[in-house]
């Protein structure tokens, strides 16, 4: 390795490392400021980094003040029919657009991408009045609702089917598979990645919602870890340290889902060519 290639490398490692340092230090000084007094966490001078007294008492009262057991119980709960919903229905509906041919198969693709350039906060009216007649406000069926059919899931997967060749699937028809079987059988263990790289994004993106179950579950009951934080905030002032606190207890589940399955994660982000 030549002296410009070393020189190359660390300007790399040196910029990457930078860049890592920028995107912790948010979660730092959430950190921290979790520790501190309500005067320091609102403090300006821009030395006060550490606090001067580690302050466990926010965390005490966070905990006093919400009940986190039912939060992290909505939450997953939530995360998890999401994420079997869109692994199952996405992944059935995207193997019928990519490898089956039925009348109006373009057309309806076409509603399904339609959709996905639409802004969700259209569809909130028509989906809080079904789940209102349906008498199913502040449960989680409520919060699974607009999740049961995933737009970007169908279009995701429906690129991974694509890319199987269909020699595989002509072989399975050949030796007695039916539709159901070959799909089963045969296009879905080639496409783990791809169902990987699915349940990773909808469990993100159930777990950051915010604006539906705080219109949908009013019950402190049926909240959940996003929508909690939200009503911490007072109208006129916000407790920083409080909610500091608050944070860290709401993120830590995810964070260490992303310490378990780092590999995979890293591997379904690149298989599908995608940015958070």
């Amino acid at each position: 390795m030549t002296i410009r290639d070393k020189s190359y490398r660390v300007f790399i490692h040196t910029l990457l490392i930078i860049g890592s340092g920028i995107m912790i230090m948010p979660f730092v000084w959430m950190l921290l400021t979790s520790f501190k007094s309500a005067t320091e966490a609102t403090s300006m001078n821009p030395f006060v980094f550490f606090p001067t007294q580690w302050r466990i008492e926010n965390y005490i009262d966070v905990i006093k003040q919400n009940n986190f057991i039912r939060l992290y119980y909505n939450t997953i709960s939530m995360i998890f029919w999401n994420v079997l919903c869109a692994v199952v229905f996405s992944s059935m509906a995207a193997y019928a657009f990519a490898r089956l041919k039925f009348p109006g198969r373009d057309f309806f693709f076409g509603i399904v991408l339609f959709q996905m350039m639409i802004p969700t906060q259209i569809f909130i009216i028509p989906q809080y009045l079904m789940v209102d007649k349906l008498g199913a406000r502040n449960t989680i069926f409520a919060l699974v609702f607009p999740g049961l059919v995933s737009a970007f899931g169908t279009f995701l997967m429906r690129q991974f089917f694509k890319g199987i060749p269909s020699e595989l699937e002509q072989a399975a028809r050949i030796d007695g598979c039916n539709i159901g079987q070959t799909f089963i059988l045969i296009m879905l263990p080639l496409v783990k990645s791809g169902l990987v790289a699915l349940s990773i994004f909808t469990a993100l993106f159930s777990f950051k919602n915010l604006m539906w179950p705080l219109i949908v579950n009013s019950s402190t009951d049926a909240a959940t870890l996003a929508s909690a934080l939200a009503k911490i905030q007072s109208a006129y002032s916000v407790k920083y340290n409080i909610l500091m606190a608050a944070s860290v207890l709401a993120i830590w589940p995810m964070i260490l889902i992303y310490f378990i399955f780092q590999k995979q994660f890293m591997q379904s982000v690149t298989t599908s060519g995608l940015t958070m």
